[in-house]
C-alpha cells in the first residue's frame, strides 16, 4: 500500500515536483496542495488515508511513487521534561530525535533532529562517534522525523525550533539536509521559518560556504579548542579544515548582524580546554564575527575519556568571553537522566547490526 522498492519517497518530493506529478497522472494543480498538506500537515502513512482523493488517484500514487514511513519504537521522558525519540526507518535502522521544551513563557520548544545512522566524524568526546558512520538518512527520513514527533506532541504542543544537531555530521548529507530543510521552510507544509532553524557542523567549510548562500539558516559550529593542534585531538576534522579555514568561512557566513550571530559551541573539557587562557585565546580567534559562545558542560557517557569542567572553571570561563563582549551562556544540561544531552546520542542500530551481520556471515560460511 504505502511501500515500494526503487520508487522516489513522496515525502522528499518538492511541491513543484508533485505540481508536475500531478499534471502527469491528469489531475488538476490543486491535487499537489492537497496531497503536500496530506503528507506534511497530517503525516499520513498510507496513500488510502488521503481521503478527499479519488481512489484512482490514490492507487496511481501508489504506483508511482513510495510512502516509507518511520514509526516510533521508544520513547524516554527526562526528569527535565525532554523526551528522546528512537525511531525506525522503513530500512530498519533506528535513529534519535530529542524534544526539548521551553520551560519559558515564550515556549519555544525545540526539536533536535539527526542527519544520519551514525556518525563518521570520530569526535573524542562523543558517544554517536563510537558508531561511526552506518548511513546517510534521506530528505524524507530527516523531514519525517518532525512529523512524526509533532504527531506523538499532539495538536497543543508546538515545535517552534529545529536543530540539526543530532546524530550525525549534517554537511557530510548535504544535499539531502537542504532538500528536507526546505521541505521543512515550504510555505505550503510545514512552514517553519529559517530563523527557526539552526545547523550545527563540525567544521566542513566548502559545505559551510554553500549553506549560507543556499539555506541561510542560522549556523552552529562547534570548536571546542583554540589551537589545531588541540583541536585535531578532539575533532579529527581539524586536519583537514583547519581552524584558520573554518573561522574564514565563518565570516563569510551570511549572519546579518547580531540577530543572526554565529553560535559557537565549546564543551567543557575538565583540564583539557578550560583555562583563562583557553578563553583569552577564543576571544582573540572570534573577533569580529557576529557570535555567542555556546559553552557545554561535558555530559558523561560510559567508557568516557574526559569529565566535566569544574563549576568554577566554566564560571571563569564565561566571565572573560563576557567581558569580551560576548554573550557565553552556559547551556543547561537537558536529557542527561535518559542519555538525551548534546553527544550522548547512540542509537541500538550498531547493536543490532552486529547480529544480522554475525548471522550473515555464518550463513555463508
Amino acid at each position: 500500500k504505502g511501500s515500494g522498492q526503487g520508487k522516489a519517497d513522496l515525502r522528499a518530493v518538492t511541491f513543484e515536483a508533485l505540481e508536475e506529478l500531478v499534471g502527469d497522472l491528469g489531475e488538476p494543480p490543486y491535487r499537489a496542495k492537497q496531497i503536500y498538506r496530506w503528507i506534511h500537515q497530517r503525516g499520513v502513512r498510507e496513500f488510502d488515508q488521503m481521503s478527499d482523493l479519488s481512489k484512482r488517484l490514490r492507487d496511481e500514487l501508489g504506483r508511482s511513487v513510495a510512502l516509507n514511513s518511520m514509526k516510533i519504537e521508544r520513547t524516554e521522558r527526562s526528569e527535565d521534561g525532554t523526551r528522546k525519540y528512537a525511531l525506525r526507518t522503513a530500512p530498519g535502522e533506528i535513529v534519535e530525535s530529542v524534544f526539548i521544551p521551553e520551560a519559558s513563557a515564550a515556549g519555544r520548544n525545540s526539536l533536535c533532529l539527526s542527519s544520519q545512522v551514525g556518525c563518521a566524524l570520530d569526535c573524542t568526546f562523543c558517544l554517536t562517534a563510537t558508531l561511526g558512520l552506518i548511513r546517510n538518512l534521506s530528505a524524507g527520513e530527516i523531514v519525517e522525523q518532525l512529523t512524526r514527533v509533532k504527531e506523538d506532541l499532539g495538536p497543543d504542543i508546538d515545535v517552534h525550533n529545529i536543530v540539526m544537531m543530532g546524530m550525525g555530521e549534517p554537511l557530510y548529507n548535504y544535499e539531502n539536509v537542504a532538500k528536507a530543510l526546505r521541505l521543512a521552510m515550504d510555505d505550503a507544509g510545514i512552514a517553519i521559518s529559517r530563523r527557526r532553524i539552526t545547523l550545527s557542523t563540525a567544521g566542513v567549510v566548502p559545505e559551510i560556504v554553500r549553506c549560507g548562500s543556499e539555506l541561510g539558516v542560522n549556523l552552529a559550529v562547534s570548536l571546542h579548542a583554540v589551537t589545531d593542534e588541540l583541536r585535531s585531538r578532539l575533532v579529527p576534522l581539524n586536519k583537514r579544515y583547519g581552524i584558520e579555514a573554518l573561522l574564514a568561512a565563518c565570516r563569510a557566513y551570511p549572519a546579518g548582524g547580531n540577530t543572526r550571530r554565529i553560535t559557537f559551541e565549546y564543551v567543557m573539557l575538565d583540564g583539557v580546554n578550560d583555562s583563562p587562557a583557553d578563553a583569552r585565546a577564543l576571544v582573540r580567534l572570534i573577533a569580529g564575527i557576529p557570535a555567542k559562545v555556546n559553552l557545554i558542560p561535558f555530559n558523561p557517557w560510559p567508557g568516557a575519556p574526559f569529565r566535566c569542567s569544574s563549576d568554577a572553571a566554566i564560571r571563569g570561563f564565561a566571565a572573560i568571553v563576557n567581558a569580551a563582549g560576548y554573550a557565553a551562556p552556559v547551556r543547561t544540561p537537558r536529557g542527561r537522566d535518559i542519555m538525551a544531552a548534546c553527544g550522548q546520542l547512540k542509537s541500538e542500530s550498531v547493536r543490532e547490526r552486529k547480529p544480522r551481520e554475525d548471522a550473515e556471515h555464518a550463513a555463508a560460511v
